[in-house]
């Protein structure tokens, strides 16, 4: 697997509250691991947030004894959303964090992945789709018919979140099975890229590129030239896509 992952504080913030991992080592019982986190809190909370939580969900996938993807990425999400709120019970100043989670393996021809928030994964092939959806009010109202697709982007309530990792007991995460063919390409990205680069200049940008790096690179140049408004977390892997399948 051909990947690179890279944060940027960004323009406008002092602080970098997104965290992302990428590797294609094994990590437990997953071949190669894809994570990408934008934590939310106080000065430093939202920061606390997102590298706690996916230090929990490598620690919990080195240790688990479950053989199926989906069973395994419910598990270690779950746990992670309860040391993340137990965390925060014990000090003050991390009342109120949170943080979204896009989580991702691919073993063999398919790409298992977890996603709470409104943190994204995209597939990159002859065009570039979002796979998951994201947990948002505006989203919601797009989908209630309330506010048109195009709309989205400029809402005034654009990063109101409906989902989030330490927020709630048990935390509602969307799971996901996808069959991918060869040359295709993963972009998991926090909402400081979405929402300052739109699709379609992310995808130019990657096929423009010479190398996942160069393209990560780009992708963070871009966001920040379009005013860099938030911090933004990137990963881009290209799987090796073979016909074998060990599950």
């Amino acid at each position: 697997m051909k990947y690179y992952a890279m944060t940027d504080v960004g323009r406008r913030r002092e602080v970098n509250q997104d965290y992302v991992y990428a590797t294609d080592k094994p990590v437990g019982p997953f071949p190669n691991l894809l994570v990408v986190a934008d934590g939310m809190g106080g000065h430093k909370a939202g920061d606390f947030a997102s590298k706690f939580t996916v230090q929990v969900v490598i620690r919990e996938l080195e240790k688990s004894k479950i053989d199926r993807p989906e069973a395994i990425l419910k598990k270690v999400v779950q746990t992670a959303n309860k040391e993340l709120i137990h965390a925060a019970s014990k000090d003050l100043k991390l009342e109120g964090m949170g943080t979204t989670l896009v989580v991702a393996t691919v073993v063999a021809n398919t790409l298992y992945f977890a996603n709470i928030g409104d943190s994204r994964l995209y597939l990159i092939d002859d065009n570039i789709r979002q796979l998951s959806k994201d947990h948002s009010l505006v989203e919601e109202m797009v989908r209630l018919g309330g506010i048109k697709a195009e709309d989205a982007r400029n809402h005034p309530d654009k990063n109101i979140i409906t989902r989030a990792m330490g927020v709630k007991s048990k935390v509602e995460a969307d799971y996901y099975e996808f069959r991918l063919k060869r040359g295709d390409k993963i972009l998991m990205c926090t909402d400081g890229l979405s929402n300052m680069v739109e699709d379609e200049d992310m995808f130019g940008l990657i096929k423009g590129s010479r190398d996942v790096v160069e393209a990560v690179q780009m992708l963070i140049d871009r966001a920040n030239s379009n005013g860099g408004r938030d911090n933004i977390g990137v990963v881009l892997a290209e799987p090796i896509v073979s016909e074998e399948s060990v599950w």
